[in-house]
């Protein structure tokens, strides 16, 4: 709508939300925006995913913007509805996600005097979100909406939060929809591109990473080919390892938790460090160790978006404030007068092909379930551009070392929180289930981490999601048990879990719910879960019985 005609303020945010360019949305219904519900229904072709937690809603927002490259948008009740869902804005800070949640309030006539569940959301908030505010007169609705949208997804994209008045949605008025927002990133400049050019030709041991978001696929081609012209090996930051092609020749690995050694030392030895989009973080950076603070001993040209990461722990030697898309289409056209560094690279490669390997806690051994077969397994079942998705847990290990994803310049393949947040894995593959039907979505998640949200399963049956779920089951918080040892050995306290029949479970919501105990049954029950979901297009969910002393691929308890 364009004219300016007299409507409710629900109306209002609704007929925004579609301005916007907005057609699904997620959320727990509740009555503190009624009005907006009531404004969507008369959108037919708006699609508004009801969850059964609002933080199962946040994280599908989350996870719906990583996945498209548009805005996530979430709506929540007052006071626990906007609780619950904190948690996705936590994650959206983290993981730079353009995200705005929409929540219910109470009416402006009892502000103030803590209400039946008041929150004031700008204290609640401050510290996670771009901009928190509330809308306190209808006629502002469209403004406020456009720049919500404008500042979630402009330079560092990141989370905004609107409050809502439950008088302010009730108020009528007659004031026209806004444009849609124009998302606004920097671009390096002729200087800095220069001085860049003029580093690359002077290193002897260069390596990339990348990592980060507002990762396009033509940005993710360029960044492929400016690689391939200098020869220059590439690492992906933390949980964002579908950056660049893990097949390719030039690929080194994962720079996360568990990193490989030998990668850790590589860029410990580099003469130069070109990070692209990441923020150099605690997980990014193994507990701030790769580089000095403030001034790292390699030459680091660091790239992001946003301008207030840059120079924020790190004083790099060249520091460039622009967006990814536009970064990456101007290294491609930096010409190579170098020979290049198809030695190093070939030298990264060979270590990473080597990390790929059988890890120490199988060697000698025949386990009952061998894990790394497991991978193995489903990386030869599972088709190239599978979405991978997972939550956090020391399970998560198995997905970041082993899985060899394909490269966002085909198609998005791994949805995962950088914030560490547990529960996130089954939300987010629940909807990319619902939202790109034609892939294969494949969920790790532990025990612990499969239960924080395990009511999902709920919306993938409702709305025809048919993710596979791998549930590593080991009945403890394995990631706390590993530091435990590691720090209080034998005293084991407040990790261990008693679990349900987790195959039953899922069986109880419709889904397919099978158990595996030995590495020989894997394989045929893979392929029964894939052959379930083709055929009656609901999802499985694969129990596996691990040992509980494989704590990671890396380390086990001694026996």
């Amino acid at each position: 709508m364009s004219q300016a005609t007299a409507r409710l303020g629900g109306h209002l945010v609704a007929d925004a939300l579609v301005s916007q360019g907005v057609s699904l949305a997620f959320g727990v219904p509740g009555e503190s925006y009624l009005s907006v519900l009531d404004g969507l229904y008369r959108h037919a072709d708006f699609r508004f995913i009801v969850t059964r937690h609002e933080g199962g809603a946040a994280f599908m927002a989350d996870a719906y913007a990583k996945l498209t490259g548009k805005p996530g948008v979430c709506l929540v009740t007052r006071g626990p509805g906007a609780t619950n869902a904190a948690i996705g804005i936590h994650t959206a800070q983290q993981d730079s996600t353009p995200l705005v949640l929409l929540v219910g309030q109470v009416g402006q006539d009892v502000v103030e005097r803590e209400a039946f569940q008041e929150i004031d959301y700008r204290r609640m908030f401050g510290s996670m979100a771009k901009w928190v505010a509330q809308i306190d007169q209808a006629e502002r609705v469209p403004e406020m909406l456009a720049h919500a949208f404008q500042l979630a997804t402009s330079g560092r994209p990141g989370p905004v939060v609107l409050a809502l008045p439950e008088d302010m949605l009730a108020a009528s008025t007659d004031v026209a929809d806004a444009h849609p927002h124009q998302p606004l990133q920097a671009s390096p400049s002729a200087a800095q591109l220069a001085q860049l050019t003029r580093m690359l030709e002077a290193a002897r041991q260069p390596i990339v990473i990348v990592g980060g978001s507002g990762w396009s696929r033509q940005a993710c081609t360029d960044l492929r080919l400016f690689a391939e012209a200098w020869q220059l090996p590439v690492a992906c930051a933390f949980r964002f390892q579908d950056l660049f092609d893990n097949q390719h020749p030039l690929y080194a690995g994962d720079v996360g938790i568990g990193i490989n050694p030998r990668l850790a030392e590589r860029l410990r030895q580099a003469d130069l460090v070109l990070c692209l989009g990441a923020r150099l973080g605690e997980m990014t950076s193994s507990g701030y160790s790769l580089f000095d603070i403030p001034i790292p001993s390699q030459q680091l040209v660091h790239v992001h978006a946003g301008v207030e990461e840059l120079g924020r722990v790190y004083q790099a030697a060249l520091m460039i404030n622009a967006g990814m898309a536009e970064m990456a289409a101007a290294l491609r056209l930096i010409p190579c007068r170098h020979a290049g560094y198809a030695a190093g690279a070939a030298e990264a490669r060979a270590d990473y092909e080597a990390w790929q390997g059988i890890p120490p806690i199988y060697l000698g051994r025949q386990a009952r379930l061998d894990l790394w077969q497991v991978v193995m397994e489903a990386r030869q079942q599972l088709p190239a551009d599978t979405l991978v998705c997972n939550g956090a847990g020391n399970f998560a290990s198995w997905a970041h070392r082993f899985w060899r994803y394909g490269s966002q310049e085909q198609a998005r393949c791994q949805l995962a929180p950088t914030s560490g947040a547990m529960g996130y894995g089954l939300p987010a593959g629940v909807m990319a289930s619902i939202v790109a039907p034609e892939r294969t979505v494949l969920v790790f998640a532990g025990d612990g981490d499969f239960l924080m949200n395990g009511q999902e399963l709920a919306t993938a049956l409702q709305y025809g999601g048919a993710p596979i779920v791998l549930l590593f089951n080991n009945s403890q918080y394995g990631t706390i048990r590993m530091h435990q040892e590691k720090h209080f050995p034998g005293r084991v306290y407040g990790t261990q879990l008693h679990n349900p029949d987790f195959a039953r479970y899922a069986e109880s919501f419709g889904a397919l719910g099978l158990v595996v105990e030995t590495t020989a049954q894997f394989g045929p029950a893979l392929s029964q879960a894939l052959a379930h979901r083709r055929q009656t297009g609901k999802p499985a969910l694969i129990e596996l019985r691990m040992d509980a002393a494989d704590l990671a691929p890396g380390l086990r308890l001694a026996s």
